[in-house]
């Protein structure tokens, strides 16, 4: 049985998506149990040349409702400046992605399998089809960043597991 385009990406996206505003909220509670200033995580980054948490964070939005509206429009435009969220605000931006994820209906995405997605760049132009754009770019970097954004909580000392990464199982009922 064919799989369709809003089943690769849409349910994947929220799994993650509200295992990330899991994670969020138990490092806001561990910031407050532990007298962290929040605003410390929000500028914490792995490395040095790595981008700071608040990136991480606000790349889910980015690759997940960000990467279905513009297989939806066919296009994909870098998102230019972001906010200067803080802790609260990132944990709202989650919200956010998760709510609009929940208002696309399928057929919305299965309509646009097959068809061309560009990723503008400046003058680069890379064509992708959208399953390939999902598969091969938007799904990738949607994991690679959340897995950043718990990796940076979990070396703040927030008491995290894998299954507070992978959120809820999608069992057969």
């Amino acid at each position: 049985m064919p799989i369709s385009l809003y089943e690769i990406s849409v349910p994947g996206f929220l799994q993650i998506l509200d295992g990330a505003a899991g994670f969020l909220e138990r490092g806001a509670a561990h910031c407050r149990d532990a007298g962290i200033d929040p605003a410390e995580i929000v500028e914490t980054s792995i490395v040095a040349d790595m981008r700071p948490f608040r990136f991480q964070v606000q790349q889910l939005a980015y690759h997940s409702i960000g990467a279905i509206e513009a297989v939806m429009s066919g296009t994909l435009f870098l998102p230019g400046q972001r906010p200067a969220h803080d802790y609260a605000g990132l944990q709202a931006l989650i919200d956010e992605t998760r709510e609009g994820l929940r208002q696309i209906a399928p057929g919305q995405i299965d309509a646009r399998e097959g068809t061309d997605m560009v990723f503008r760049v400046g003058d680069n132009e890379r064509i992708f089809t959208a399953e390939g754009f999902l598969l091969s770019f938007s799904i990738p970097n949607f994991h690679f960043h959340a897995t950043t954004a718990y990796g940076i909580l979990r070396a703040k000392g927030v008491p995290l597991g894998k299954l507070d990464y992978m959120g809820a199982l999608r069992l057969k009922s």
